[in-house]
């Protein structure tokens, strides 16, 4: 049954609009407002569908600190759905894609604001942080977003995420964009997950991805899909700087990047950021209004759908020793190698923590078992443990179990180690990195974190 049609009636009756808790309240900001009113607002905005997540649900535990940072009078939010027609997204020209994809997200931001203006207008305060750009990009390359959509949608009720980490609806299928606003109201009822997950499991979306990020055992690999294709968002744009500036000539900066290279930076700087695959979200045959072709005929389907992205000749960015770079040679050697630098740089010794998860490449760390203890001096101080076992890896805060490395860092130099600014036999004869034990284990931990 579609998630539509067992959201409640809509209620009409303007004495409804907010319920009354008590004869005593008041003020507009102490009242329930109606969720058939509310949600009737959100669709004659232009929302698809829509639900309501309160701000102390657990489900938002992490991402409830910067929420409340925007905005620190949030009891409630908005999620809601923008559909997209789902052949431009499953077209091999990307150009096709990206312009359905910037269509509807600039159609969720005006849908969004539309629901501010409205919400205003009735004395209830509201805010709408944007759909994806622009972002607080002060804080690159850590959270840059205000808000999580996807958590918050899966918590309203609007799917599940799927293996291939899109959040899929039940009846329009992953084709969506989502939307958040913020509202300093309570609403009279809120709206809880679904109880299954609409992902099919066909694992099509792994065989469609061009650099392997999606296991089909769930893992999936973030610096593999971030590197390719985000190449032209964020950090793929930083190292496309850093080209530039190495570059001693127009002809070295040629050697180093094509004319059609060139030319998709301007069109993402000039137009809009430009994803280069996305193929996970075009393949995917979940959603009812979205199945009937695939369970249908699967072979059709996958002839018609899957096979032309498979088969795209097209230019494919990796990191030089990751995983994406061994799995694009093996399963689409058609398809063209680009090596690029990673330009994930952390500025911070609890950024570089946090990120090893992000960068961590799995095959590479096969038949390694090993137990490592950091610790960091200077400007920022910090300890933690880093266990990497049958492909796997824990980071830990503090030190803990009998390590077989260990090192000792001044952090900015580690910093810059990082970021290729400093050398490490130099910090090492220096002694502002100190190792204890084998460098072979230096040396297996870097294969797993290649820079």
């Amino acid at each position: 049954m579609s998630l539509l049609t067992e959201l409640p009636m809509v209620n009409t009756n303007p004495s409804r609009l907010f319920h009354h808790p008590s004869a005593s309240s008041s003020k507009k900001n102490d009242e329930n407002i109606s969720q058939d009113w509310l949600h009737k607002l959100c669709l004659e905005a232009g929302a698809d569908d829509v639900g309501f997540v309160e701000i102390d649900r657990p489900a938002l535990e992490t991402d409830r600190p910067d929420i409340l940072s925007a905005f620190p009078h949030t009891k409630t939010l908005i999620s809601f759905v923008i559909r997209m027609n789902r052949e431009p997204i499953r077209s091999p020209a990307r150009s096709i894609a990206n312009l359905e994809f910037h269509h509807t997200g600039n159609q969720v931001n005006e849908v969004s604001r539309a629901i501010v203006k409205q919400l205003e207008a009735r004395g209830i305060r509201a805010l709408n942080p944007a759909m994806g750009f622009p972002m607080e990009m002060d804080h690159f390359p850590g959270k840059v977003w205000v808000v999580s959509h996807k958590t918050v949608a899966v918590a309203a009720g609007l799917g599940q995420m799927g293996i291939h980490r899109n959040v899929i609806h039940p009846k329009f299928g992953n084709f969506i964009l989502l939307g958040t606003v913020l509202i300093d109201a309570h609403v009279t009822k809120i709206n809880t997950p679904i109880d299954y997950n609409p992902c099919l499991e066909c694992k099509l979306c792994v065989a469609a991805c061009p650099v392997g990020a999606i296991g089909s055992d769930g893992h999936f690999n973030f610096s593999a899909c971030y590197t390719h294709n985000y190449r032209e968002f964020m950090g793929g744009f930083t190292d496309w700087v850093g080209n530039v500036a190495d570059s001693g000539s127009a002809k070295q900066y040629r050697q180093k990047v094509t004319d059609a290279e060139s030319s998709s930076m301007w069109q993402s700087l000039s137009f809009g950021a430009n994803y280069k695959a996305a193929y996970c979200m075009a393949v995917c045959p979940a959603g009812e209004d979205v199945i009937e072709p695939f369970t249908t005929n699967r072979k059709e389907f996958v002839k018609e759908v899957v096979k032309p992205l498979q088969h795209k000749e097209e230019l494919i960015y990796v990191v030089p020793g990751t995983d994406a770079e061994t799995y694009v040679a093996k399963r689409f050697p058609h398809k063209t190698l680009k090596h690029v630098g990673n330009s994930l740089r952390p500025h911070s010794i609890q950024g570089f923590l946090d990120g090893l998860p992000l960068v961590f490449q799995l095959t590479k760390s096969k038949g390694l078992s090993a137990t490592y203890h950091f610790t960091f001096t200077g400007q920022e101080t910090n300890q933690a443990t880093v266990i990497i076992q049958d492909q796997t890896l824990q980071v830990l805060k503090g030190h803990h179990g009998e390590a077989k490395f260990c090192l000792t860092a001044d952090s900015q130099t580690w910093l810059g180690f990082l970021a290729n600014e400093r050398n490490l036999f130099w910090a090492l004869l220096t002694r502002n990195i100190c190792v204890k034990g084998s460098l072979k284990f230096l040396q297996a931990f870097a294969r797993c974190f290649p820079k």
